[in-house]
């Protein structure tokens, strides 16, 4: 029997447009056809990694200063094309390149702008730890006479993003996305291909009892922060807390969605401005945290509001449910 709750992806994409857009012409959701593509393709290629010369690094460091892993090349290559067949993506950027890349079929008339973490905790793939991909979308004004800067269709504040999602390949392969509706999820049925509704309207509850954080680093971070995990670790905010810490941005990022509790990226001595990109990853999660009624900031202000000066830009990070955002607040100040 076919279940009655059956509704794919696409599915949602299109009720969602006829719900909030019925003046959509339908070209926003071919575009994010293009990334449900590319993220089964890195999936199955994922699953795959220990058979085969998946594994393991290229050699070579993307302008991050990062190493680069094979399968972030294959990722990355992935979105690129599967997005590039689109016709309606003007402009692309990816963590692994060093400036933003024209599609030259829609280069001056492509209405959107992807930017992409292709392979969020790459190095995590040779010890079989979770990873994922990371987007963000954005609307270009068309430029046919080749007059703008391409970097001012990037740069734009988080706020200005119409949607954003990630894809978690781990035990299961799940999509979660929005587009300023709130935060749906989708799991990939691998016996049909397609992403199934498994996860509606997601909501961070506004407590937990985790806190993620790479506690090697605590002794470097700013005092407050310090102080803060202290509380945590001690009981003093009225209610027990566990460390829970994978080292993959969407895993963790992920838990904190689903569970609550607080993840924190702050500065530390040897990343003053914070580790995380605001472009592909701060940006894209905070927007899907405030959705889900959580709150995103870089410990002082509001990551959605923050006008990026560069493409590969990096920020502190922390992220969770109001209750724990509010203390870490209180802190601060």
């Amino acid at each position: 029997m076919i279940p009655t709750t059956l509704l794919t992806v696409q599915q949602h994409i299109l009720e969602e447009q006829r719900r909030y857009h019925p003046e959509a012409t339908g070209e926003f959701s071919w575009l994010l056809s293009g990334l449900t593509l590319a993220a089964k393709m890195v999936e199955s290629r994922v699953r795959r990694a220990g058979l085969g010369d998946l594994l393991g690094s290229t050699g070579e460091s993307n302008v991050q200063g990062e190493t680069v892993q094979k399968l972030d090349v294959y990722a990355n290559h992935a979105l690129l094309w599967c997005l590039g067949k689109r016709g309606n993506v003007g402009v692309m950027a990816s963590e692994e390149n060093d400036s933003p890349i024209f599609v030259e079929r829609d280069r001056h008339h492509g209405r959107y702008v992807v930017i992409f973490d292709p392979l969020d905790g790459s190095s995590n793939i040779d010890v079989n730890v979770s990873v994922g991909t990371i987007f963000s979308i954005l609307r270009r004004e068309p430029d046919p006479e080749r007059k703008r800067d391409p970097l001012q269709d990037v740069l734009q504040p988080g706020v200005q993003q119409i949607a954003a999602g990630y894809v978690v390949y781990g035990s299961s392969c799940m999509l979660v996305y929005t587009t300023g509706n709130g935060v749906h999820g989708f799991t990939l049925d691998p016996d049909i291909g397609a992403f199934i509704i498994s996860h509606e309207n997601i909501r961070m509850p506004s407590a937990g009892s985790l806190y993620s954080v790479n506690e090697a680093n605590a002794n470097t971070f700013p005092e407050p922060y310090q102080r803060f995990l202290g509380a945590l670790r001690s009981g003093q905010l009225g209610r027990s807390y566990s460390s829970r810490y994978i080292g993959s941005l969407v895993a963790d990022f992920h838990r904190t969605l689903l569970k609550g509790g607080i993840f924190l990226y702050p500065p530390t001595r040897s990343y003053p401005q914070g580790k995380l990109r605001l472009m592909y990853e701060a940006n894209p999660i905070a927007f899907l945290a405030e959705q889900a009624g959580g709150k995103a900031t870089t410990g002082t202000r509001r990551i959605l509001d923050i006008e990026p000066e560069s493409l590969h830009q990096r920020t502190p990070l922390i992220v969770g449910g109001t209750e724990e955002m509010e203390l870490l607040a209180s802190y601060m100040r």
